[in-house]
């Protein structure tokens, strides 16, 4: 038995045969949540939970489905929900949270609109066509409300996962 330790891909440990403590019976229970914050210790699995609800939802990982979670609990009875949003993901954990607050705010900004610009590219990359976002290097917040508002127009709705 190959135990995961430090990974925390879920699709990485499925495709290796990695031990998985299924949970994903769970999901049904935080579709029926408002929101969600999970707030554990370190080492907990709170990045390979998003994870895993990155993969589960993600509409462009829908042909994966059966590789990834036929042999789950979910897989044996998936809700509608499933594979039916776009994922935007920011991980915290990669601001540089040192030094004033204008440094502070360009880091979080640098992030988020790093995260956006692989979201275009990943989209882009597996078929779906999305209007044009254009990216304020100054001004994450609008470069979010130009994804927002281009997500609108696609059919899909967005999914925000955050990290630390």
């Amino acid at each position: 038995m190959k135990y995961p330790y430090g990974i925390s891909d879920f699709e990485k440990i499925i495709e290796n045969n990695y031990f998985y403590c299924d949970r994903t019976d769970k999901i049904p229970l935080l579709e029926n949540a408002e929101s969600q914050l999970f707030i554990r210790p370190r080492r907990f699995g709170k990045s390979l939970l998003l994870s895993m609800l990155e993969n589960y939802y993600d509409v462009a990982k829908k042909e994966d489905f059966q590789k990834l979670f036929g042999h789950l609990k979910i897989g044996q009875n998936p809700t509608p929900l499933r594979n039916s949003y776009f994922i935007l993901r920011w991980d915290f954990s990669c601001v540089d949270a040192a030094g004033d607050y204008h440094g502070i705010k360009k880091s979080l900004y640098n992030h988020i609109n790093a995260r956006i610009e692989r979201f275009i590219t990943y989209y882009n990359f597996m078929g779906f066509s999305l209007p044009e976002i254009k990216i304020n290097p100054d001004d994450a917040i609008y470069t979010m409300e130009r994804l927002i508002s281009a997500v609108e127009v696609s059919g899909y709705a967005l999914y925000l996962l955050i990290d630390e």
